[in-house]
């Protein structure tokens, strides 16, 4: 929908989704100018393709389209690990295709077509990581795919990618989930429910995230999440202890993270903080972010 709207004449976006109520709903949102029955039929003759699945379905997928793609076609991807995937499109895809990982920081709690918005990546920060072979014509596509989007491509290293968001994505997601299952398991949740409100609400929106999508993401990065909830449960310790010995340095650790928050929000997180790269890995100081369309007309009427 988000490319769609970006007017670009010579894109045309073909659809697949294993479900025909979701084929025919994605035409009538405007998210795709036609669908597909088949992956095979959908990614044919496509000069770029977009893969947006729970993350343990994207090898099946990479191995049944792969015979598929045309020469130079540009693979990208919208899982939450990238780790795994990057291996997968590795091992899957011929040499004659590039495959470019990609992550939006953006989401919803709220799955499906029904939920699906035009502008959901307008402002968000946007992960690419360039697989080993890929050109750096498919590299420049995706960037730009990601400025038509309106968002701020960032270039980081696959397994960097899935430390970093193991504990500002994943952690929370998993802290939500066991606040959840703590309180509604309480013999008093019925008459707590009553009282919970807004800080409940929005502590746990994440808990209310697709189990499949959660639990794929929890198996393909349980090695970064595991240390992230040996950090956390460290935290919640010195809390209790702070708590349960009356408090004397209670106050002043709160107050330090109250203003680490509030440096976050401000932008400020550190005195020096790690600036997203302009140009990826590899020193490919000629992108020009932004050049999708003229990349898409180079290649003719292909399907986007």
């Amino acid at each position: 929908m988000g490319l769609r709207s970006a007017g670009l004449p010579e894109l045309r976006v073909v659809g697949y989704s294993r479900s025909r109520l979701t084929r025919n709903a994605a035409k009538q949102k405007g998210a795709a100018d036609e669908t597909a029955g088949s992956l095979e039929t959908c990614v044919e003759g496509a000069g770029m393709v977009i893969l947006a699945t729970p993350v343990m379905a994207m090898e099946a997928i990479l191995q049944e389209i792969a015979p598929a793609l045309a020469d130079g076609c540009v693979v990208t991807d919208a899982a939450s690990t990238k780790s795994s995937v990057m291996q997968w499109a590795s091992r899957s895809l011929p040499s004659t295709v590039s495959f470019v990982g990609g992550h939006p920081m953006a989401g919803k709690e709220v799955a499906g077509i029904g939920a699906a918005e035009s502008g959901l990546f307008r402002g968000c920060t946007y992960c690419i990581c360039p697989a080993t072979g890929a050109s750096p014509t498919a590299v420049e596509a995706v960037a730009g795919l990601v400025n038509l989007l309106g968002a701020r491509p960032y270039f980081v290293d696959p397994i960097e990618h899935d430390s970093f968001v193991a504990g500002i994505s994943h952690l929370p997601m998993l802290l939500a989930t066991a606040l959840v299952s703590a309180t509604t398991s309480s013999p008093a949740w019925r008459e707590m429910s009553r009282l919970a409100s807004t800080g409940y609400r929005d502590t746990t929106r994440v808990a209310s995230s697709d189990p499949v999508m959660s639990r794929d993401i929890y198996l393909t990065n349980r090695e970064s999440i595991s240390l992230w909830v040996d950090a956390l449960i460290k935290e919640l310790e010195t809390l209790r202890e702070e708590i349960s010995s009356g408090g004397a340095g209670l106050e002043e650790k709160l107050r330090n993270i109250k203003e680490a928050r509030d440096r976050w929000q401000q932008g400020l997180a550190s005195s020096e903080p790690a600036a997203p790269l302009e140009t990826p890995p590899g020193g490919w100081g000629h992108f020009l972010l932004g050049n999708l369309p003229s990349q898409l007309s180079r290649t003719g009427r292909k399907n986007g």
